[in-house]
């Protein structure tokens, strides 16, 4: 090759991977459809998950598809059916459990209920490491079923890829087109060679380029931002934790002293925080604004005891705060929000995909009297991808390192009605938990951690007296992300101590429990 053709070559190179690349997830419905997305991100590429029956348009940006698994059975007369008729054939397809049994199906193979229900470990006894999405998996390599069907035949140009002792079609591809399937779940720890699987798919099917870093997404979302905004005024509504603090930086860095950040307090955060939060933010060159709304909020949430409707009064009475706040400032035309990735998955409400959970005071859009569009900088990131973004931007460590903290406050915490009572507690006992992970060196080994005042009382003993008073939970969990979470394995000596100086120290409280609840089946807050 001439140097000239090398040049252009090189030319050509460089601009394709400065075009955003992506691959798309299409969810079916099951609880591993986040991890999917997850081990595609962990190998620096850009991935969106979107709903089987809202696919996106197909543009040349996108390199791949991958079909998650499902609840369902392919054989159901209400199962999920996509249209891929934009994408089977024209695009590299990576089809997982449902979706290998659904192209078995369509392509005129057998799917059948198995004998039994195929879930846990197995491993693979026959591999075809001339297939490329085989290159590098060992025969005996572990992989993980969780299955109800099975692919009892598979149509002539369909061929063999992989094989476990019980599951003869584990795996397989089309002749003729880049489509792969298999049965069992790559995305999952418990497949040891399931990432190989993945990136063997986007890299060596897709030819994904893994460039898509947390100074990629810096650069890209600051240039966004300001093509998005320009010389227009946003306010932002700062929580002091981690989202909305690397959202707020972002936003100063693309637009300055356009952006205008209120930080309400709602009485509902934790001991302290107001004030604290407020000081944190004092060097960073913010516009900073503190409200104090705690009156306003303990009058809307006065007898409510549902968790959503007080998710959504707080959300309300938050956004009329800042309805109030915002026509102060001349001219605003944005409202910024903090939100993440899971706060959009776990909103989600559509037929067959991750049905809702639980409403988010982020999620949602505005009500029109407001006036004001929405920018959302973080909408495409998991947590820890918040974090390194803000690492990225030189946010403090002592705010990039906070757990998180739900945006609905301690009124999630407090099972039943509210009352200013009742928070004074939570926040004594909160505080004390808090402090002692930090004394204890275990708060940056904790992903989150709080505590829960229950509509339960209990007998206990002080003294020679009997007492009828509060129960409190604490719970600490482990996480990547938030979509899954393991209880903390916390030291005896550290949950005696922390017992002991709450019934010692907080009065109405005397029986302390802790939560060893993982998620799922359990989410992470109790409301």
């Amino acid at each position: 090759m001439s140097d000239k053709c090398k040049k252009i070559r090189n030319f050509e190179v460089y601009s394709i991977r400065n075009i955003m690349q992506k691959i798309l997830i299409l969810d079916f419905g099951s609880q591993y459809t986040q991890l999917i997305a997850r081990k595609v991100r962990e190998l620096n590429i850009y991935c969106e998950i979107y709903a089987y029956n809202k696919i996106p348009e197909i543009t040349p940006d996108v390199k791949g598809v991958i079909l998650s698994g499902s609840p369902y059975s392919c054989n159901d007369k209400d199962a999920p059916i996509p249209d891929l008729s934009n994408i089977k054939g024209k695009l590299p397809l990576l089809a997982i459990c449902y979706g290998a049994q659904y192209l078995v199906k369509i392509g005129g193979g057998h799917v059948s209920p198995s004998a039994h229900r195929e879930y846990g470990r197995a491993n693979l006894h026959f591999v075809d490491n001339d297939c490329v999405l085989m290159k590098g998996i060992p025969e005996k390599s572990q992989v993980w079923m969780s299955h109800g069907d099975t692919i009892l035949d598979i149509p002539s140009n369909y061929k063999l890829i992989c094989s476990t002792k019980d599951v003869k079609y584990a795996g397989y591809r089309i002749e003729g087109e880049e489509t792969y399937a298999i049965q069992f779940h790559p995305e999952t720890t418990h497949s040891l060679d399931g990432l190989t699987l993945i990136k063997n798919f986007v890299v060596g099917v897709c030819g994904c380029d893994q460039s898509w870093t947390s100074q990629t997404f810096v650069d890209e979302m600051i240039d966004q931002l300001r093509q998005q905004l320009g010389n227009d005024k946003v306010v932002l509504g700062l929580s002091g934790g981690v989202d909305s603090s690397v959202a707020a930086v972002l936003l100063n860095k693309a637009i300055g002293q356009n952006l205008h950040c209120i930080f309400v307090d709602n009485g509902l955060l934790r001991k302290n925080e107001f004030e604290s939060v407020l000081e944190s933010y004092k060097d960073m060159g913010l516009n900073v604004k503190g409200v104090n709304a705690k009156d306003l909020f303990y009058s809307e949430l006065k007898g409510v005891t549902d968790p959503e409707k007080k998710r959504k009064i707080i959300g309300k009475t938050f956004i009329d705060v800042f309805d109030e706040e915002a026509k102060k400032i001349k001219d605003v035309k944005w409202l910024a929000q903090g939100t993440i990735y899971p706060d959009v998955i776990e909103s989600a409400s559509v037929k067959g995909p991750s049905v809702t959970i639980k409403s988010h005071h982020n999620v949602g859009g505005l009500p029109e009297y407001m006036k004001l569009k929405v920018v959302e900088p973080l909408r495409t990131l998991f947590k820890d991808e918040v974090r390194k973004v803000g690492q990225q931007v030189g946010l403090k460590q002592d705010l990039l390192g906070r757990h998180p903290f739900p945006g609905p406050g301690l009124a999630i915490r407090i099972l039943g009605d509210i009352t200013p009572e009742k928070i004074a507690i939570l926040q004594e006992v909160d505080h004390i938990f808090i402090s002692q992970l930090r004394e204890f060196g275990l708060y940056d080994k904790v992903w989150q951690a709080g505590a829960v005042l229950l509509p339960v009382q209990s007998v206990g003993v002080m003294g020679d007296e009997r007492t009828y008073e509060n129960v409190v939970a604490i719970r600490a969990v482990e996480s990547i992300d938030g979509m899954t979470a393991d209880w903390s394995h916390l030291p005896y000596d550290f949950l005696a101590k922390v017992s002991n100086d709450i019934i010692n120290k907080v009065r109405g409280v005397n029986r302390v429990v802790y939560d060893i609840s993982s998620k799922p089946p359990a989410t992470i807050e109790w409301e």
